[in-house]
Formats: structure tokens, C-alpha cells, sequence
């Protein structure tokens, strides 16, 4: 026996078996759990045995939709997160730059603003960008990443002027005399993007170790990640190449899945005829499923709707494909056999995108697809009726009630309100759910995210009886989304996703029993370790370790 885990409140997610106080591994595989004295007299004098202390242990957490990449590329960039004005924004940015050389092939990026956060409620311009500086290119993304403000020089180097025209599937934003804003939204991001500089393979590598390391603390062990588009490169295999490299020389730290951003029949026809196709690679990279994204998000007034925006009654949100460019894009990747992961946050794309998998499906039917919508917030009977009439999982993010719940209403009105964002509705119904973060969106910190879904509450802790509290999820069920239903989502639920015997030895050991703890005590729960494949990778007030177990 290699390693054995003993005195442990072990929480398996297993129905057959569902605790243990001890599980022995061999070869990174489970070979027993039980009882301490029986698991334990399992031990050779080649045996780890590792004491928990009675701390409970639960399956490796598993976050079914972030950007892994991207997350890891923001940590070189200006976090705006929580700014509450323009000058706060403007002032990080100064600070920021202190000491660091920027130019027109090395633009300063930053993200995370949130314009509801501001006391006027107003996006940001190249006007409010120029206070930083002229002399080189800016652009800082919005929270959600669907909308981002550049700068006067930004504009020079993009060539972008009063008579550019738009871009479908999105718009930049112009005053009443036809001069560009600085405000680019969905599609038009692209404007900006292929202007800002290529990073090199060494760099994309060690952004994904950097996101990776920071992911281990919080005791996820597998990510379904969306990276293809994280960055400017202009060809996605360098993504792939980079992930295949870091798993080659045994330095990725965590398993990924990866959800492919390929927003073209083209691009979509190049990567199946170089012959990638889901399932493809091993337990630590796989490619997943093909990723769309088809409207933007709610915050930002861009997700498409079948009624007008409440506070925006002129404006139906961005829808990025005509339901004939969907249909053709969902039908080529499901004849090929690939799975599908569709951001759809509206109502309206929501049924556009259910219409495309009906009519692949209807063309050619195939049992276990598996194909997911990616956010599933404005909701109504007859879109939570068709997760399950078309087998279709639901990835959701339980961490976007802490900033959704205070906008919903105005969002959307109280009566579209009071059927979204239904997770329990979803799981009484039979849906598969799985759960995530979206980071860098929000943290993918996990408890903050099983508490968010347990409670119904932000951060703070309001509203005291938690918003819509009929759809409060159990930490049971909660804790299926990020473990199970997330292993699920990439058919690997025979593999990992609980504690069983056969089963990968990943697990997260925690500060308490989220079982017995009062709900609100949820989101203080540290991660105190984290194993993959029975090896410690992270020790609270130790840190990371690697694959030989060293510092």
C-alpha cells in the first residue's frame, strides 16, 4: 500500500457507501476505504500513513466552467475588481504602472471593473483612459469579460474611427456625433484583441502552472476550462501544445478538460481535420467539448433576451449567431461526435441553442451526448422542461448569486426574475448539474460557491432569509454539482467525482463538516489539503508540493 488516509470524517459522495474513516491508495487508484483498524492493518513498512485528525476529507472538487488561462494571464494584469468609481480605477492603473515600461507591442491590460458598482452606474470611456496616459494602448475588461474599454491610443493603433463600420454579433459604443467611445462589446472585442501582442509558449505555460497552483489551494483538483480565446494568439494548437507539454514533462499540476472556443465553421473544420475530437488525451488533458458562446452576460446589458432589458426597455441584449449559423456550427460538431458547451445566459439564446441541438439530434440521434449549456440564468418553465426532454446538463455558477441577486429584478422584472436562476427546480426535475465558478469572472474559491448555493445569499449575508430560498440546494446537493456532476459533464463520473474503491485517489480535506456547520459558516471553510492521485499537492501553512511530494 502506498499512502493511507486515517482518523478522517470522510465524506465519499459514494450512495452505496456514502462514509469511511480511513481509505488506503496504491498506484493513485482508491484500493479500500472503511473502518481505521481494518484499513489500517493494510499497511506494509513502505506505507505513508497520514493522520487527518478527524477533519473531514471529500472528492477532489471539480469546477465544470472556468477560463483556467485567462485567469492566469490576469494575474499579470491590473485587477479592478471592487473599484467603486472611475478615479479608483484610474488610480490602480497609475499604480500599476510605477516602475513597468509599456509601448504599442506591450499594451497595459487590466480587468474586472463593474459599472453597477459605480455611484452613476456609467461605463467608463477612452476619455475616463486617457487620464492614465496617451502614450501607449489600454484596454481594461469588464468583470465579465463581454465588454472592455480602451483608450485614445488604444483606438490609433486599432485604426478604429468615427465611419469603422460594426461588427455583427456585437457593437462598439459612439457618441451622438459618430466618434468611437472606447467601449467595445461581444463580437467587437476582436477589434482590440488581434492589436495586442502574441505571447510566446513559455509564457502561455507558465500562466496556466500560476492559475493552477492558486486552483490546488482551494482543493480543486479538475478543471473544464475555456482557453482558446484567452489570449491573442491567432491558432489554438499553441494552447493545446502548451497544456500537452507542461502533462508530458509531469509538471501540470491539476486535470483539464478542455471546453474548445472555436467560433467559425472554419476554425471548427480545422480542428476536427487535424483530428482532435472529445475524449482525446489522458487523465490530466483531455479535449472536451466544442464551446460556443452565443450572448453576452447580464450585468452588462448584452445577454439576449425575448423581452426587452427592465431598466434598458429599448435594448433585447446581443445575440452573437443567427439561429442558421448556430444550427450549422451545433450540427457539424455533433455528426463528428464532439459534445457540446453553449454559453447561453438569456432566455431567447437559450432557446436558439435548444433548437440547434434538437434538429442535430433529430438528424442524427445519439445516446450519452452529453451536451451542456454553460450559465443557464434567465429561465422559464418551458426552457427548465427542455434541460431534461433533451438530456442536456446544466453547468451553473452558484458564486453569481452574490452580485446577480441585487440586479435580477432590474435586469429582467420580477416575473422572469422568479423562474431564473431555479437550481433546485433543475435538479427535482431530473437535470444533470453540474457546478463552477467562470472564473476569473468571480474566484473559483469553492465554498464560498457551495454556500452561495446552500443559502441564496451574497457575501455579506443578504437577504437574511436568502433570495428565492425555495431554491436553496442541500450541501449535499451542492456538493454533487462541484464533485459528481461536474465529473459527469466530461464523462468521467467512473473515474473520479467520489471516493470509491477503482476511483482516482483526489481529494480536499477541510477546516470543518460542512454537514453539521450552520449554513452561513459555509464560506469560511478552508481547504487545509489537497491530494491528486493519493499524493499531497497543497498543505495548508505549507504550500505546494509536486509530484515527487517536495516543496
Amino acid at each position: 500500500m502506498d499512502v493511507i488516509y486515517f482518523n478522517g470524517n470522510i465524506i465519499t459522495m459514494d450512495e452505496k457507501n456514502p462514509k469511511a474513516e480511513a481509505v488506503a491508495v496504491k498506484g493513485g487508484r482508491i484500493v479500500n476505504l472503511g473502518e481505521n483498524q481494518e484499513i489500517k492493518s493494510l499497511q506494509n513498512q513502505d506505507t505513508v500513513m497520514i493522520d487527518l485528525e478527524n477533519r473531514t476529507m471529500v472528492p477532489g472538487f471539480h469546477d465544470s466552467h472556468m477560463h483556467l488561462l485567462h485567469y492566469g494571464a490576469s494575474l499579470q494584469q491590473v485587477d479592478l475588481t471592487g473599484v467603486t468609481s472611475v478615479q479608483e480605477m484610474i488610480h490602480r492603473c497609475r499604480t500599476f504602472a510605477e516602475g513597468k515600461i509599456f509601448n504599442s507591442v506591450k499594451w497595459m491590460e487590466g480587468r474586472g471593473w463593474n459599472q453597477d458598482f459605480f455611484i452613476d452606474n456609467n461605463f467608463p470611456t477612452r476619455y475616463d483612459l486617457d487620464q492614465i496616459t496617451t502614450d501607449y494602448p489600454i484596454c481594461l475588461a469588464r468583470a465579465c469579460g463581454h465588454v472592455a474599454v480602451v483608450n485614445s491610443k488604444a483606438l490609433e493603433v486599432m485604426d478604429v474611427v468615427k465611419h469603422t463600420p460594426q461588427i455583427h454579433g456585437g457593437h462598439f459604443d459612439v457618441d451622438e456625433s459618430g466618434e468611437p467611445l472606447g467601449i467595445f462589446r461581444e463580437k467587437a472585442l476582436k477589434l482590440i484583441y488581434e492589436h495586442i501582442p502574441e505571447p510566446k509558449l513559455e509564457d502561455i505555460k507558465q500562466m496556466i502552472l500560476d492559475a493552477s497552483v492558486l486552483a490546488l489551494r482551494q482543493g480543486i483538483t479538475s478543471v473544464q476550462t475555456d482557453d482558446f480565446e484567452a489570449l491573442p494568439v491567432k491558432d489554438f494548437e499553441i494552447i493545446i501544445r502548451a497544456y500537452q507539454e507542461l502533462q508530458t514533462s509531469r509538471a501540470l499540476p491539476i486535470r483539464v478538460y478542455e471546453q474548445c472556443l472555436l467560433p467559425t465553421v472554419e476554425r471548427l473544420e480545422r480542428f476536427l481535420n487535424l483530428g482532435y475530437y472529445t475524449g482525446q488525451g489522458d487523465e490530466f488533458f483531455k479535449i472536451g467539448p466544442l464551446k460556443l458562446l452565443c450572448d453576452g452576460s447580464l450585468g452588462a446589458r448584452t445577454a439576449y433576451l425575448w423581452e426587452p432589458y427592465a431598466d434598458d426597455p429599448t435594448n433585447y441584449g446581443i445575440s452573437i449567431y443567427t439561429q442558421e449559423v448556430l444550427d450549422r456550427l451545433v450540427a457539424i460538431a455533433h455528426n463528428a461526435g464532439m459534445q457540446l458547451a453553449i454559453h447561453c445566459i438569456g432566455d431567447k439564446v437559450m432557446d436558439m441553442a435548444f433548437d440547434s441541438i434538437e434538429k442535430a439530434q433529430q438528424g442524427k440521434f445519439r445516446e450519452n451526448a452529453r451536451h451542456g449549456i454553460i450559465h443557464c440564468q434567465i429561465t422559464d418553465e418551458t426552457l427548465l422542461n427542455r434541460y431534461k426532454e433533451l438530456d442536456v446538463i446544466a453547468h451553473i455558477q452558484p458564486i453569481f448569486i452574490d452580485y446577480d441577486l441585487h440586479i435580477v429584478e432590474q435586469r429582467v422584472g420580477k416575473e422572469r426574475a422568479k423562474t431564473s436562476y431555479n437550481w433546485r427546480t433543475m435538479m427535482e426535475k431530473g437535470v444533470h448539474v453540474a457546478c463552477g465558478s467562470d472564473c476569473p469572472v468571480e474566484p473559483f474559491d469553492v465554498m464560498p460557491g457551495i454556500y452561495a448555493a446552500v443559502t441564496r445569499k451574497d457575501l455579506k449575508g443578504h437577504p437574511p432569509g436568502g433570495w428565492m430560498p425555495e431554491q436553496r440546494l442541500t450541501v449535499q446537493q451542492a456538493l454533487y454539482g462541484f464533485t459528481l456532476g461536474a465529473a459527469y459533464a466530461s464523462f468521467e463520473e467512473n473515474f473520479k467525482g467520489s471516493i470509491a474503491v477503482g476511483k482516482a485517489a483526489d481529494f480536499a480535506v477541510l477546516s470543518e463538516d460542512i454537514f453539521t456547520i450552520e449554513s452561513d459558516k459555509l464560506k469560511d471553510v478552508k481547504v487545509l489539503m489537497t491530494v491528486i492521485d493519493g499524493r499531497i499537492m497543497y498543505k495548508k501553512d505549507l504550500g505546494i508540493f509536486d509530484y515527487e511530494g517536495r516543496f
